[in-house]
């Protein structure tokens, strides 16, 4: 995937630091729960599983100093389309205008709805979210009390791709975060309460929910490099090969629930699954991809 070398990169849309505050402990009804004892909302990790030193992602520390947030944003602030090829920081920036610029124009001509315009916070630490305290160990999450999608950049280096043999690509980055924001599109028609409904299971409303994050994540990767930037012609993503696909499908796999748990005791166990086996959201990811359609995503009355 590759972002264009000219044009305006609007950095709105990313912060460091801050989010939703105030507003009240983790909400029932969020994705996988949202609880914060769990090291991944999206990707259900273990860090004791999976040996992961916490400390090196910034967590069980204090919140994230003032310091640190504005390092986050003095680099979102410099941050160019032609950077946001070679530094994470600002590929997440440019990913997230990407994604909005995407569900802008296929929300309301898919559903008839408005989409309405989340934020991505980044952070190392912990940080105040209106699902209550974040922590860099709990990997990326989508908080749908705030509206916030909250990401560690160090995430996808340390635990996506050291230990669970997951992606570092460009893609895989955009993937993890195109799906955090399938579940901001789930909280905006109404969905995104059915993983509390059946938390738990092979079949459970959790795994749907997931899958079809993983589905909308595809539909943003469909129309990525078609749809133009506000106020101009051109979309902001010039290209997206097969190699790019393929490293997207090597996270997706990484993150599903049977290869996580073999990393862990060994023992894979359908039951407890809350995001979906490696098949399932590869499968999904690519159907969102290869269809475009947000009515293809139905993953609540599929059989998955």
């Amino acid at each position: 995937m590759t972002f264009r070398r000219q044009g305006n990169l609007d950095t709105s849309g990313v912060s460091g630091g801050g989010g939703g505050r105030g507003r009240g402990v983790a909400v029932g009804g969020g994705v996988g729960g949202i609880v914060v004892v769990l090291i991944a909302v999206m990707f259900g990790i273990n860090p004791s599983e999976l040996g992961v030193n916490t400390g090196a992602l910034g967590g069980g520390g204090n919140m994230g100093t003032d310091a640190s947030a504005q390092q986050f944003q003095e680099q979102i602030d410099s941050c160019t389309l032609e950077v946001a090829n070679t530094d994470t920081v600002c590929r997440i920036v440019a990913t997230t205008e990407s994604i909005e610029d995407v569900w802008t124009a296929q929300l309301p001509e898919q559903t008839g709805m408005r989409y309405e315009q989340a934020h991505t916070n980044l952070f190392s630490g912990q940080i105040s979210t209106g699902c209550g305290t974040g922590d860099s160990a709990m990997g990326p999450f989508y908080c749908p009390a705030d509206n916030n999608v909250y990401l560690d950049p160090e995430f996808f280096d340390q635990v996506l791709a050291g230990q669970l043999g997951g992606s570092n690509a460009p893609a895989s980055q955009m993937y993890v975060v195109a799906h955090e924001f399938g579940h901001h599109v789930q909280t905006l028609l109404g969905d995104i309460q059915r993983s509390q409904q059946d938390p738990q299971g092979e079949s459970s409303g959790a795994v749907r929910v997931e899958l079809q994050a993983d589905c909308y994540a595809g539909i943003w990767a469909h129309y990525a490099t078609t749809t133009a930037a506000p106020g101009g012609d051109l979309p902001l993503l010039e290209s997206l090969t097969e190699s790019d696909i393929d490293e997207i499908v090597r996270s997706a796999e990484a993150i599903g629930d049977d290869h996580i748990q073999s990393l862990g005791s060994g023992r894979v166990d359908p039951s407890s699954w809350t995001h979906g086996s490696s098949d399932m959201r590869r499968t999904w990811f690519v159907n969102g991809y290869r269809n475009g359609s947000v009515d293809s995503c139905n993953t609540f009355d599929a059989q998955i």
